[in-house]
């Protein structure tokens, strides 16, 4: 059997009310990803059911860091929605579980929250591989 992968992006007012359909229709969360972009950050939830693997995305404004809690229809969110506030500074709503930012040990708290952006090219000092 094959997979199949959908993916749809969605405004995060609707996000609670799209996981408890997909929770009344039998979905299961499977992981929460963050990913870190000059402006925004990408917060993707992904789904599975029967071999179908869903994703919802929302897009969150750097100035406007905030998401709605998925725990009171998938209460095994708060171990992703803990990392998203520990690693990436992000702030959950209504998280049922929440470590306050003790989650993860880290030297740096949102550790992950900068955005790394690729270097224009190799370095001056880079080895070029020729002698």
């Amino acid at each position: 059997m094959t997979a199949l992968i959908v993916a749809e992006t969605i405004d995060r007012k609707t996000l609670t009310s799209r996981a408890a359909d997909l929770k009344s229709a039998g979905w299961r969360l499977v992981q929460v990803c963050c990913t870190s972009k000059p402006d925004h950050f990408e917060v993707t939830y992904s789904f599975d059911k029967d071999y179908v693997l869903k994703n919802l995305q929302i897009e969150v404004l750097r100035t406007d860091a905030k998401i709605p809690s998925l725990t009171s229809h998938y209460f095994c969110a708060f171990t992703y929605e803990n990392e998203l506030q520990d690693l990436f500074g992000l702030k959950v709503e209504g998280l049922a579980l929440d470590f306050g930012g003790k989650f993860y040990r880290t030297i740096q708290p949102g550790a992950f929250s900068a955005c790394a952006t690729p270097a224009a090219g190799p370095s001056a000092s880079a080895p070029t591989g020729r002698s």
